[in-house]
Protein backbone atom coordinates (compact mmCIF):
# COMPACT_ATOMS: atom_id res chain seq x y z
CA UNK A 1 0.00 0.00 0.00
CA UNK A 2 1.49 3.36 -0.89
CA UNK A 3 1.35 5.56 2.14
CA UNK A 4 -0.32 9.24 1.43
CA UNK A 5 1.55 12.55 2.46
CA UNK A 6 2.53 13.02 6.49
CA UNK A 7 -0.03 14.57 8.41
CA UNK A 8 0.73 17.78 10.02
CA UNK A 9 0.40 18.78 13.76
CA UNK A 10 0.55 22.50 14.31
CA UNK A 11 0.78 23.54 18.08
CA UNK A 12 0.08 26.77 18.33
CA UNK A 13 1.84 29.79 21.19
CA UNK A 14 3.99 32.66 20.58
CA UNK A 15 7.66 32.61 20.21
CA UNK A 16 10.13 33.76 23.32
CA UNK A 17 10.58 32.95 27.01
CA UNK A 18 8.46 35.56 28.10
CA UNK A 19 5.68 33.84 27.14
CA UNK A 20 6.95 29.83 27.51
CA UNK A 21 4.28 29.13 30.09
CA UNK A 22 1.12 31.21 28.98
CA UNK A 23 -2.40 29.78 28.49
CA UNK A 24 -1.89 31.05 24.90
CA UNK A 25 0.88 28.55 24.85
CA UNK A 26 -0.81 25.58 25.26
CA UNK A 27 -0.43 24.49 22.02
CA UNK A 28 3.33 24.13 22.35
CA UNK A 29 3.48 22.87 25.56
CA UNK A 30 1.17 19.88 23.92
CA UNK A 31 3.59 19.72 20.92
CA UNK A 32 6.54 19.75 22.99
CA UNK A 33 4.70 16.74 25.29
CA UNK A 34 4.06 14.74 22.08
CA UNK A 35 7.89 15.31 20.63
CA UNK A 36 9.20 14.33 23.93
CA UNK A 37 6.75 11.13 23.85
CA UNK A 38 7.51 9.96 20.69
CA UNK A 39 11.34 10.85 21.04
CA UNK A 40 11.24 13.11 17.80
CA UNK A 41 14.50 14.85 17.30
CA UNK A 42 15.27 18.32 18.41
CA UNK A 43 12.95 21.01 16.79
CA UNK A 44 15.05 22.58 14.06
CA UNK A 45 14.21 26.09 11.86
CA UNK A 46 11.81 25.69 8.94
CA UNK A 47 8.99 27.03 7.61
CA UNK A 48 8.89 30.07 9.89
CA UNK A 49 8.83 27.51 12.88
CA UNK A 50 9.88 24.86 14.51
CA UNK A 51 9.99 21.65 12.72
CA UNK A 52 10.35 18.19 13.93
CA UNK A 53 9.09 15.08 12.14
CA UNK A 54 8.84 11.28 12.26
CA UNK A 55 6.54 8.81 14.04
CA UNK A 56 3.47 9.52 16.35
CA UNK A 57 0.99 6.76 16.89
CA UNK A 58 2.87 5.18 13.66
CA UNK A 59 1.72 7.71 11.54
CA UNK A 60 4.45 9.57 9.66
CA UNK A 61 3.82 13.26 11.24
CA UNK A 62 5.29 16.31 10.73
CA UNK A 63 4.89 18.78 14.23
CA UNK A 64 5.19 22.60 13.80
CA UNK A 65 5.39 25.39 16.52
CA UNK A 66 5.23 28.60 14.28
CA UNK A 67 7.45 30.89 15.38
CA UNK A 68 5.24 33.63 13.67
CA UNK A 69 3.32 35.01 17.10
CA UNK A 70 -0.20 33.39 17.15
CA UNK A 71 -2.02 36.09 14.49
CA UNK A 72 0.20 34.67 11.56
CA UNK A 73 0.61 31.12 12.63
CA UNK A 74 -1.30 30.15 9.49
CA UNK A 75 1.44 31.35 7.25
CA UNK A 76 3.93 28.59 8.61
CA UNK A 77 1.64 26.37 8.93
CA UNK A 78 0.35 26.52 5.17
CA UNK A 79 4.02 26.86 3.98
CA UNK A 80 4.73 23.02 5.27
CA UNK A 81 1.63 21.79 4.36
CA UNK A 82 2.61 23.54 0.37
CA UNK A 83 5.87 22.01 0.52
CA UNK A 84 4.81 18.36 2.47
CA UNK A 85 1.94 18.48 -0.33
CA UNK A 86 -0.41 18.20 2.76
CA UNK A 87 -4.19 18.00 2.42
CA UNK A 88 -6.38 20.30 4.67
CA UNK A 89 -8.17 17.18 6.05
CA UNK A 90 -4.43 15.78 7.33
CA UNK A 91 -3.38 18.68 9.90
CA UNK A 92 -4.50 19.07 13.14
CA UNK A 93 -4.18 21.87 15.17
CA UNK A 94 -3.85 21.93 18.62
CA UNK A 95 -4.87 25.45 20.84
CA UNK A 96 -5.82 27.21 24.03
CA UNK A 97 -9.48 27.34 24.18
CA UNK A 98 -10.96 30.24 26.39
CA UNK A 99 -14.74 28.59 25.84
CA UNK A 100 -14.21 25.42 27.02
CA UNK A 101 -13.25 25.37 31.21
CA UNK A 102 -9.89 24.45 32.34
CA UNK A 103 -9.27 20.62 32.31
CA UNK A 104 -11.62 20.00 28.91
CA UNK A 105 -9.77 18.63 25.94
CA UNK A 106 -12.26 18.39 22.66
CA UNK A 107 -11.41 17.33 19.62
CA UNK A 108 -13.39 18.71 16.08
CA UNK A 109 -13.37 19.19 12.76
CA UNK A 110 -13.98 22.66 10.67
CA UNK A 111 -16.40 25.05 12.28
CA UNK A 112 -16.04 28.36 13.46
CA UNK A 113 -13.30 30.12 14.89
CA UNK A 114 -14.37 31.75 17.95
CA UNK A 115 -12.85 34.54 17.91
CA UNK A 116 -9.21 33.09 17.64
CA UNK A 117 -6.51 34.68 15.68
CA UNK A 118 -4.31 31.83 15.48
CA UNK A 119 -7.29 29.87 13.84
CA UNK A 120 -8.20 32.97 11.93
CA UNK A 121 -4.78 33.14 10.44
CA UNK A 122 -5.36 29.32 9.40
CA UNK A 123 -8.09 29.92 7.85
CA UNK A 124 -6.43 32.42 5.93
CA UNK A 125 -3.62 30.92 5.25
CA UNK A 126 -4.95 27.56 4.33
CA UNK A 127 -7.99 29.10 2.15
CA UNK A 128 -10.10 26.76 4.64
CA UNK A 129 -11.53 26.15 7.78
CA UNK A 130 -11.28 22.48 7.33
CA UNK A 131 -8.52 21.81 9.66
CA UNK A 132 -8.66 19.75 12.41
CA UNK A 133 -8.45 21.13 16.27
CA UNK A 134 -7.75 19.87 19.55
CA UNK A 135 -9.09 23.10 21.27
CA UNK A 136 -7.27 22.52 25.40
CA UNK A 137 -9.58 24.56 27.86
CA UNK A 138 -7.97 27.31 29.47
CA UNK A 139 -11.05 28.91 30.85
CA UNK A 140 -12.55 32.18 30.80
CA UNK A 141 -12.25 34.62 33.75
CA UNK A 142 -14.85 36.51 35.11
CA UNK A 143 -14.92 40.19 32.96
CA UNK A 144 -14.90 41.75 36.35
CA UNK A 145 -11.94 40.22 37.18
CA UNK A 146 -9.51 40.87 34.40
CA UNK A 147 -9.92 40.91 30.68
CA UNK A 148 -9.82 38.05 28.63
CA UNK A 149 -6.16 38.98 26.43
CA UNK A 150 -4.66 39.40 30.42
CA UNK A 151 -6.15 35.93 31.25
CA UNK A 152 -4.53 34.12 28.22
CA UNK A 153 -1.27 36.30 28.00
CA UNK A 154 -0.65 35.40 32.09
CA UNK A 155 1.17 31.95 33.26
CA UNK A 156 -1.72 29.38 34.42
CA UNK A 157 -2.50 29.84 38.03
CA UNK A 158 -3.55 26.47 38.56
CA UNK A 159 -1.95 23.97 40.38
CA UNK A 160 1.35 22.10 38.20
CA UNK A 161 -0.09 18.82 38.08
CA UNK A 162 -3.64 19.79 37.11
CA UNK A 163 -2.02 21.55 34.06
CA UNK A 164 0.73 18.40 33.17
CA UNK A 165 -2.43 16.43 33.24
CA UNK A 166 -4.41 19.04 30.90
CA UNK A 167 -1.22 18.66 28.41
CA UNK A 168 -1.17 14.90 28.64
CA UNK A 169 -5.09 14.50 28.30
CA UNK A 170 -4.48 16.96 25.08
CA UNK A 171 -0.90 15.02 23.95
CA UNK A 172 -3.45 11.83 23.98
CA UNK A 173 -6.23 13.15 21.94
CA UNK A 174 -3.20 13.39 19.16
CA UNK A 175 -2.54 10.15 19.16
CA UNK A 176 -6.03 9.04 19.24
CA UNK A 177 -6.98 11.29 16.10
CA UNK A 178 -3.70 9.64 14.69
CA UNK A 179 -4.89 6.75 14.74
CA UNK A 180 -8.75 7.05 13.84
CA UNK A 181 -7.35 9.19 10.74
CA UNK A 182 -4.86 6.55 10.12
CA UNK A 183 -7.32 4.05 8.55
CA UNK A 184 -4.96 1.30 8.25
CA UNK A 185 -2.12 3.15 6.54
CA UNK A 186 -0.30 3.77 10.12
CA UNK A 187 0.60 0.61 11.73
CA UNK A 188 -0.21 -0.03 15.39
Amino acid sequence: MQAGPPYLIVALGNPGPEYQFDRHNVGFMVGEELRRRHDLPRLRSRFQGLVGDGLIAGCRVVLLLPMTFMNLSGRAAAEAARYHRIPVERILVIHDEVEIPFGDVRLKEGGGLGGHNGLRSMDKSLGSRDFWRIRVGVGRPDASERPLIDHVLEPFDEPREEVLMLIGRAADLAEEWLIARGDGECPA
